[in-house]
């Protein structure tokens, strides 16, 4: 049953879709396989257009349905010590590696080997097939997916997004928001501070200040969590630092008053700051939290096409949150484990394969029986 996916896993894991790279040869690959299949096809590109997504759509134009939703970029192989090549698929008792083929090639190719079914079936409700770029770097992708296919498509039912849960239902994960806050003052010779004007006292006390609300939540589950990853200023030590960058992060809580606590921060860092000094803050990285809104019609669709219960908060973050936000239920369900992705040796099991093929085969029967339909 799993062979067709796995044919399909060896031809995905063969392009290097690291982040820093473009993915069109993927894309023109899956545009090529789909439309043999009669999918309606709409590719979205980047700015620079050497990246794209593809989204696949099967059934009625018109009607509510699914989204089955993957990236196709995968994280670096750099300075891992891999035992094979990375990049070309290998199979040694009952796993699979290669880059992405946990994260998140290996559902990708369910979908894509599910295709030739799918076109087949008679949909009362359609099936998008979703392909994003630049997930691994922020989720940068599926933002322009959505909203085309929002003015060409119905909005569908629910979206499910593959990432690898060993087929659990996730319906909660936090969320991912990075800037890079730039504090800008008057360089000085040391001997005399007040001729300046420090860009590092205030950008200490933005770190002082987010330290403090980390440690203060720190051993509550499901919170959210703060981090400074790196600072950059100052040119001498005995010169008055006239530049200092701070680049941090939270990550909000599924409940998280996401636009709030922002505000808060910022409102922190005015009032820290004197007047002499200069301060801007941008956002680098914003990825939603999945709030477990109610979802229980969705969950029990994905429950009766094989999905594992009870729902669960998932550790990591996924587009989830983009769809939810576009008014979309969405649920996070997929084939492998997290505990394998960017790993050296990255792996996953045939059984897996052979779980979200059966997944994919329900979801199929769910569409074609229409309203208020189980796949049983």
């Amino acid at each position: 049953m799993e062979a067709g996916a796995i044919a399909v896993l060896d031809a995905l894991v063969g392009f290097d879709t690291t982040s820093r790279r473009s993915n069109l040869e993927l894309v023109d690959w899956v545009v090529a396989h789909v439309e043999r299949h009669d999918a309606r096809v709409r590719v979205t590109y980047d700015d620079t257009r050497t990246k794209a997504n593809v989204l696949a759509s099967f059934g009625p134009a018109d009607a509510a349905g699914v989204v089955l939703s993957g990236h196709t970029d995968v994280v670096p192989v750099d300075s891992q010590d891999w035992s094979t090549d990375p990049f070309t698929l290998s199979e040694r008792d009952g796993r699979l590696y290669g880059r992405g083929t946990a994260d998140m090639k290996g559902f990708v190719a369910c979908c894509l080997a599910a295709v030739a079914g799918i076109s087949e079936a008679e949909l009362k409700r359609p099936i998008h097939i979703a392909l994003s770029y630049d997930e691994e770097i922020g989720c940068f992708g599926v933002p322009r997916l959505i909203e085309d296919m929002l003015r060409h498509e119905a909005k569908p039912a629910l979206a499910i997004i593959g990432e690898p849960t060993g087929m659990r239902i996730g319906d909660r994960h936090r969320g991912y928001c990075g800037f890079r806050s730039t504090f800008t003052g008057k360089a000085a010779h040391s001997s005399d501070p007040s001729a300046g004007a420090s860009a590092i006292y205030p950008a200490s006390a933005l770190v002082a200040m987010l330290r403090s609300m980390s440690e203060g939540g720190a051993r509550r589950a499901g919170r959210t969590t703060f981090n400074v990853g790196r600072i950059d200023g100052g040119a001498a030590m005995n010169i008055v630092p006239n530049l200092c960058k701070v680049i941090w992060e939270f990550r909000p809580a599924p409940d998280e008053d996401v636009a709030g606590l922002r505000g808060m921060i910022e409102a922190f860092i005015a009032r820290m700051t004197p007047a002499n000094v200069g301060h801007a803050t941008e956002v680098v990285a914003w990825v939603p939290p999945l709030p477990r809104d109610p979802v229980d019609e969705a969950i029990a669709i994905v429950e009766t096409c094989g999905g594992l219960g009870p729902s669960a908060m998932m550790p990591f973050g996924t587009e989830a949150g983009f769809f939810r936000d576009a008014g979309i239920p969405a649920l996070v369900c997929g084939p492998g484990s997290i505990e394998q992705a960017h790993q050296p040796d990255e792996w996953i099991a045939v059984e897996q394969i052979d779980s979200a093929t059966r997944f994919l085969g329900r979801v199929a029967t769910w569409a074609s029986a229409g309203q208020a339909a189980s796949p049983g």
